[in-house]
């Protein structure tokens, strides 16, 4: 059994619970806020961030998206997430270091503070320079996604990959908050709709948070 540490607005965590639907492992979740940085918590992951998933036997913790992603696709290699050619496996690595670096930086980490974190920790009010930034960066994003899979199936090539996963993953913390612009992004809106529509990605959509209702788009899989 697999224990995974998350954080509902963590795309991290997000993308990991994905993987491991993909991969049909059991696993059971365990909510963990970050910035309690309790001493438990804390001795299976001294970075203190979340998610960290936890192998019982023999009992290992592992931490980080990275690490987490390499792990899993070596201790379950079916399906295959990454690629199954040199040239496949670095693209789909270079795409997940644009949503996970890149995107996070310029859109996720942007909103989920401004309008989740200040008002639940109470550090002030959120700036509306930082939202508006992080809505014209989005725009950019949604222009590269349709730029790939107007050209490929999938981000990374024929075949659903890490690459779509990180993405979702991203883009759902966001759409969550109905802050997406999909009716001027329909191709990047149609990949989007696909990966809402496998069953590795519904309990994504039926996460419940108190005090915070979801778009009401979000959980429809026509949108």
């Amino acid at each position: 059994m697999l224990t995974i540490y998350h954080y509902w607005f963590c795309p991290f965590s997000r993308k990991t619970r994905i993987a491991l639907q993909e991969k049909k492992v059991d696993f059971e979740m365990k909510l963990e806020l970050p910035w309690q940085r309790r001493p438990e918590f804390l001795a299976l992951n001294p970075a203190g961030n979340v998610p960290v998933l936890v192998k019982d036997e023999p009992r290992q913790a592992v931490s980080g998206p990275y690490a987490i992603m390499e792990f899993l696709e070596e201790q379950y290699p079916a399906p295959n997430l990454i690629g199954d050619t040199i040239e496949g496996r670095a693209e789909t690595r270079r795409l997940v270091e644009w949503f996970d670096d890149k995107f996070y930086r310029e859109v996720t980490s942007l909103i989920i503070n401004e309008k989740i974190m200040k008002s639940f920790l109470k550090r002030g009010t959120p700036e509306a320079a930082n939202i508006r930034y992080a809505g014209q960066n989005i725009k950019h994003h949604l222009k590269y996604i349709e730029y790939l899979t107007d050209r490929r199936n999938w981000l990374a090539g024929d075949n659903f990959t890490l690459a779509d996963i990180s993405a979702a993953a991203h883009l759902s913390c966001i759409d969550y908050l109905g802050d997406v612009p999909w009716q001027n992004f329909e191709k990047a809106k149609d990949w989007y709709a696909r990966i809402k529509s496998r069953p590795s990605f519904q309990a994504i959509l039926q996460d419940k948070i108190a005090g915070l209702t979801p778009a009401a788009h979000y959980r429809d899989l026509d949108f």
